[in-house]
């Protein structure tokens, strides 16, 4: 199975100069736990609804002057639609995350793919077993 069969239809992303309410805004209305962060068309990292607990609200800073770019996870892991399901899998394991932004042949970013996402596209085995390698405690 292809991953553009297995993942979510959604090419939301933020830029890197929004302030950090306005995404836990939009990660509210739409039941996100992550955005992919851009600048200058280019993604530049990922915002998750942890780093927004752990690098903002626990750390007191002001959501309304703090940016998505001072509080997102760096870097970027990505997978294409054309790869299949199981390479994704094993890249998420590798990397032990839970969500992928997919970009197409043109380097867009056209979906994600989350573990929900491949729970209900493959077998329960296959999910239990990612959700294990990706929830493993950090030494």
């Amino acid at each position: 199975m292809k991953v553009s069969e297995a993942m979510r239809i959604s090419a939301e992303w933020v830029s890197a100069d929004t302030p950090v309410s306005e995404i836990a805004s939009q990660m509210a209305k739409d039941n996100l736990g992550a955005l992919p962060v851009g600048r200058d068309g280019r993604l530049v990292g990922m915002i998750t609804d942890r780093d927004l607990a752990l690098r903002v609200v626990a750390k007191k800073l002001d959501p309304e002057t703090t940016l998505a770019i001072e509080v997102m996870s760096p870097g970027i892991v990505f997978c294409r639609t054309e790869e299949s399901v199981e390479d994704a899998i094993h890249l998420m394991e590798q990397k032990q995350i839970r969500r992928l932004p997919v970009l197409d042949e043109k380097k867009r970013l056209v979906g994600m793919l989350s573990l929900g996402d491949i729970a209900h596209a493959t077998s329960l085995q296959l999910a239990g077993e990612l959700a294990r390698a990706v929830s493993a405690h950090h030494q």
